[in-house]
């Protein structure tokens, strides 16, 4: 049986401290595009198993983007219903992780959390007549305009960030230690954190939310795997999750969240698992040379190009 939660909505309109904290954390679960409270808290928990840092900049984000949003007016619903964390959270990691961690970066979270909510605000604009949502582009902006300029202001910058994996290099053999810590990386990297126990946390999270959301996190983990390894991938980067984290957040959108549960909708979601898995090399080769980062783009563009495609292919349908 589910858990009841809490009416964030009403505790939001009646300007409870407690709404507001329970709507953050739900931003938090809405990076793996799922409102559930309690899948917030295992996946907040699960950062602050990678480390304090990442933790705290997660966190920081998350209110932030949830506060900015609040103090605009944005819907109350909307907010109680995390989506105006998730890009905050995903800015506080990266640039901690990219930048470091001194006084700047504190700034520069708060700067970045605030405009992830005013670019979620633009791109949904842009994107609902053709029903299309922002997911997590705001995000990809944000952090990668600030990590691609960071190198040219001294009170920022203070070395060299952290190394981009090279698609096109190294030992394509796979062993079953590379494929079960692939399996649960694949998760924990939508967070930019290379760590497979923190995946393992994430992934119980993601099965309080239903085991529908489960198994399609599962199965693009799994679809990830296997198209990186039929391509020819590195096997470290396999192992690391850099070819399927995006496979994985494929899958729970196309195939749990924004589709009904038929079959020919389920092939549709792992199909998109498999196709931006490719891309994720491809988009990575084009950021290289300058520095660029590939983030999420992968599954963004992915999700858009399939969910815009609906419309005319009669077999698939769209959730209510």
């Amino acid at each position: 049986m589910p858990v009841a939660e809490p009416d964030i909505v009403g505790r939001l309109q009646r300007r409870e401290p407690s709404g507001f904290l329970l709507a953050s954390v739900r931003g938090v679960g809405q990076v793996d595009l799922q409102p559930l409270l309690w899948t917030g808290v295992l996946i907040l928990a699960a950062l602050w198993s990678a480390g304090w840092r990442i933790g705290l900049f997660a966190t920081l984000g998350t209110l932030i983007s949830t506060a900015t949003a609040y103090v605009l007016r944005v819907d109350r619903s909307n907010i109680a219903l995390g989506l105006q964390g998730y890009c905050g959270c995903l800015t506080g990691i990266a640039l901690v992780t990219y930048l470091g961690h001194h006084p700047a970066t504190y700034v520069l979270v708060v700067v970045g959390a605030i405009v992830c909510t005013l670019l979620t605000a633009t791109l949904t604009t842009f994107l609902s007549p053709y029903g299309l949502t922002a997911l997590t582009a705001p995000f990809c902006l944000v952090s990668g305009v600030m990590v691609l300029g960071a190198p040219s202001f001294g009170r920022i910058w203070h070395g060299a960030p952290k190394a981009v994996s090279d698609p096109t290099s190294g030992d394509t053999g796979i062993s079953w230690s590379d494929l079960w810590h692939a399996f649960f990386t694949n998760v924990s990297q939508i967070f930019l954190v290379d760590a497979w126990y923190v995946g393992l946390i994430m992934l119980v999270g993601l099965a309080l939310a239903g085991v529908r959301v489960f198994l399609y996190a599962a199965a693009g983990s799994v679809m990830g795997i296997v198209a990186a390894w039929a391509l020819g991938a590195p096997t470290a980067q396999i192992a690391q999750g850099i070819y399927g984290y995006n496979a994985v957040l494929v899958a729970i959108a196309l195939g749990a969240v924004f589709l009904t549960g038929t079959v020919a909708n389920g092939v549709y979601a792992l199909f998109g698992a498999a196709a931006t898995t490719g891309l994720t090399a491809s988009l990575t080769s084009l950021f290289k040379p300058f520095g660029g980062h590939t983030f999420t783009w992968p599954f963004i563009l992915t999700t858009w190009a399939l969910m815009a495609a609906v419309p005319l292919l009669p077999r698939l349908r769209r959730s209510a």
